[in-house]
């Protein structure tokens, strides 16, 4: 880089006017130098040493051109170096009506009037799209200093309350950043374009004589650039940003003839720029070591924007006129001393995580080796710190099991994996002998909570428990072998069993049916009680047919309800709609009622957003009347009163109203459009809950009407013994199996196979 590029690049842009002073201003053969001319005041006397010329030397002097030429001389080359990661800045500064703001963001009138943010978004992406190599985001920022308070333009994009965060400038080693200054991703050049142009509508601006449209604060557009190279991830990540800066106009409040918030807004904006030229002031001189970034907002925000390592450019926007050669003086000095502060532009890089643990990796290789080197010192040299292998894995686990059957008395280990190992064996080792006692009690009882004592008097009544809320043996004892019993839910948590069972478990000499039970019952909760399903089933048979020995006819309603289930369940859409009819209509109703307030929602939005479109539409049509009949005055002469206020004629103060109205209009119908986006989010909400739990009543309300048996069915029906959730669905399921089971007809003796007893009875055989 050489001494040139050292330097702030310093431009200066005229601003196009009728009345431009060619007497008074002069500009180089080479379009970098700005020679102005006055005339000695005769009313000052003969002896007037005050000074009557002056020349500026700047990097360019930008007149009667387009803001494409503008563009590629100021900003081109400052975008292009931020795409390889170098900081860039460029400040439009200058009087009130100089067109700084037209410098900056253009007008929407036409598409070749855009500014320089615009178009530099247009060439990032551009940039973006050409790229094979590298993988590029962008992001951006919108920020807005008034009256020395921080706000963020962009705010009201985000829903997560941004907008109320105290906003802050905060100095870190990496830099100056605004804390609470949301950042949104974009992807395209539209997103970004959107964003702006939301951003400029929510600006501060005011009316006075020399500007219709004053920009009453300094704002910061910000495009943040991350580049990551596609091929190797090896490769460093390049961070760069892009301020562009539009500053609030110097005003001479003689001439502008402010008054109220519009005096007071204009004193914050000089003493903002006064702090900010006395920041200039400060980098220029070499000697100096302090520089009083924090005497305003604007300097501190600037803090890595003036000089330093960032490539920063100026563009002094100036009038032509006679009127305002002292406001241009002034411009045109603040860049010069601007043109004195040197720069060294760095490349932003940051390393990679992938890049730390490489060098973790590397450090971990030379423990391994200094591991290695003390355990040959110590004659341990066969252990090992690599991760185990398959075949190490199968060795521990094959001794793990000789330990549990007593083959051997210890399990070797050398190294701390090992010792991990084990513990991981052992613990799968007991989660599977858990699962195996879990699935042979579930495959043989049901599972009754002890607290539900309607359940409870059920199985009492049916005669399956007893009043002590013991199981009743079968009547062929020898068949079963023994009496069985239900943990007990006294609190000293002892079992009962029948005398008779205990001494025939004495006489036989072996393990009952309930010693059994013993070892597999902690498992269980203690809150639940256990009753074979068996012998459920075999009890409701009986009962059945006792009750239809006696009385035949209240059989026939059940046996007529029975029939009326289906053989097979039908199809879940099937279902459904009959579902959304029956149980589920209430719910089915709001999702309706929900959903068609969404749609509503959703047709108003579309409405306002199109009522948007079209008002800005009108509006940029008035504005191009407004400007017509500007250059219609300019042209014709312009009328002024005794006290010194322009005289407009009637067709462009009725434009001007209108055009106030439109904004109005334009401002109410955009904050109605924001409500209208939350109401819809809240809807949407409401229609996916309404959704979601309409499937979850119709899967529990398909596997109780179809999925259940009969009798379990009947239990679980309003009033019933059994409330729903009590049994695992896959268990219940299971039932119409064991019934099957039950009901089928044992053989004939000595047609089929003999059904032996569990246990040798006496007097018994096969």
């Amino acid at each position: 880089m050489d001494a040139a590029e050292k330097r702030v690049r310093t431009f200066a842009r005229v601003k196009p006017t009728a009345d431009f002073a060619q007497d008074m201003i002069k500009f180089g053969p080479d379009n970098k130098s700005i020679d102005i001319y006055i005339k000695k005041d005769a009313r000052k006397g003969v002896v007037n040493n005050r000074q009557t010329d002056w020349s500026f030397r700047l990097d360019g002097v930008l007149h009667n051109t387009s803001q494409e030429l503008a563009y590629e001389t100021v900003a081109e080359k400052l975008v292009s170096d931020a795409l390889l990661g170098y900081n860039g800045t460029i400040m439009c500064y200058g009087q009130t009506g100089a067109g700084k703001t037209y410098t900056m963001t253009g007008a929407t009138a036409e598409y070749k009037h855009r500014g320089i943010i615009p178009r530099a978004i247009q060439q990032v992406f551009k940039a973006i799209a050409r790229s094979v190599d590298s993988f590029i985001t962008v992001r951006v920022s919108y920020l807005e200093i008034y009256n020395e308070t921080l706000c963020d333009l962009l705010a009201t994009t985000t829903n997560s309350g941004a907008g109320d965060v105290q906003m802050a400038v905060v100095d870190c080693p990496r830099g100056v950043y605004v804390k609470g200054l949301s950042i949104h991703p974009v992807s395209h050049e539209e997103d970004a374009l959107n964003l702006l142009f939301e951003g400029e509508t929510n600006r501060v601006i005011a009316e006075h004589s020399l500007n219709k449209n004053s920009s009453r604060s300094h704002c910061i557009f910000t495009i943040y650039i991350e580049s990551r190279c596609r091929a190797f991830s090896d490769v460093r990540c390049i961070n760069s940003k892009i301020n562009l800066i539009d500053l609030a106009g110097s005003e001479r409040l003689s001439k502008t003839g402010s008054e109220g918030q519009v005096l007071k807004e204009a004193t914050y904006i000089n003493k903002s720029l006064s702090f900010l030229e006395q920041i200039v002031i400060a980098l220029a001189d070499p000697r100096r070591d302090h520089i009083p970034f924090r005497q305003s907002k604007l300097t501190h925000v600037l803090k890595d924007s003036l000089g330093g390592k960032c490539n920063t450019v100026l563009v002094a926007n100036i009038c032509g006129e006679a009127l305002h050669v002292e406001e241009t003086l002034s411009s045109l000095r603040f860049a010069t001393r601007m043109k004195w502060i040197t720069t060294e532009p760095v490349i932003n890089v940051t390393c990679d995580p992938e890049e730390t643990v490489r060098a973790l990796e590397k450090e971990i290789v030379l423990l391994k080796q200094e591991l290695a080197m003390h355990n040959n010192l110590a004659n341990r040299s066969l252990v090992t710190y690599d991760p185990l292998t398959d075949v190490q894995i199968a060795e521990i686990k094959s001794q793990i099991h000789k330990y549990l059957q007593g083959a051997i008395d210890e399990i070797e280990i050398t190294n701390v994996r090992q010792v991990q190992e084990v513990f991981k064996q052992f613990k799968l080792i007991v989660r599977q002998q858990e699962h195996e006692v879990e699935g042979r009690l579930r495959s043989k009882y049901a599972l009754i909570d002890k607290n539900d004592f309607a359940t409870i008097a059920a199985a009492q009544k049916a005669g399956v428990v007893d009043v002590d809320r013991h199981l009743l043996g079968k009547k062929d004892r020898r068949e079963l072998g023994t009496r069985m019993t239900l943990i007990s839910p006294k609190p000293d948590g002892k079992k009962k069993k029948s005398k008779k069972g205990s001494e025939h478990s004495k006489k036989e000499g072996t393990r009952s049916y309930v010693s059994g039970r013993e070892l597999e019952a902690p498992l269980l909760s203690k809150s639940q009680v256990t009753i074979p399903i068996k012998d459920l089933d075999v009890k409701e048979r009986a009962r059945s047919e006792d009750t239809a020995n006696i009385d035949a006819q209240p059989l026939k309603p059940a046996s007529a309800e029975g029939s009326q289930r289906p053989s097979s369940p039908p199809s879940k859409p099937a279902a459904f709609e009959q579902f959304k009819e029956e149980c589920g209509s209430e719910i089915n109703r709001i999702f309706k009622e929900n959903k068609s307030i969404l749609l509503a929602r959703k047709k108003r939005s579309g409405t306002v957003a199109r009522r948007i479109n079209f008002i800005r539409q009108e509006m940029e049509d008035i504005q191009k009347a407004l400007e017509a009949q500007r250059q219609e005055r300019w042209q014709q002469g312009e009328y002024v009163d005794e006290t010194g206020h322009l005289i407009i004629d009637e067709k462009e103060f009725l434009l001007i109203m209108k055009m106030k109205d439109l904004k109005e209009e334009y401002r109410a119908a955009y904050t109605e459009l924001q409500d209208l986006k939350a109401e819809i989010q809240y809807c949407q909400h409401l229609v996916d809950q309404c959704r979601n739990k309409l499937i979850a009543e119709f899967e529990i309300w398909y596997s109780e009407s179809f999925l259940i048996p009969t009798y379990v069915q009947k239990a679980l029906k309003p009033g019933g013994n059994i409330r729903p959730g009590m049994i695992p669905i896959d268990r219940v399921t299971r039932l119409e199996e064991d019934e099957q089971a039950v009901a089928s007809p044992a053989p004939t003796p000595g047609t089929g196979t003999r059904r032996c007893s569990p246990k040798p009875v006496p007097k018994s055989g096969c």
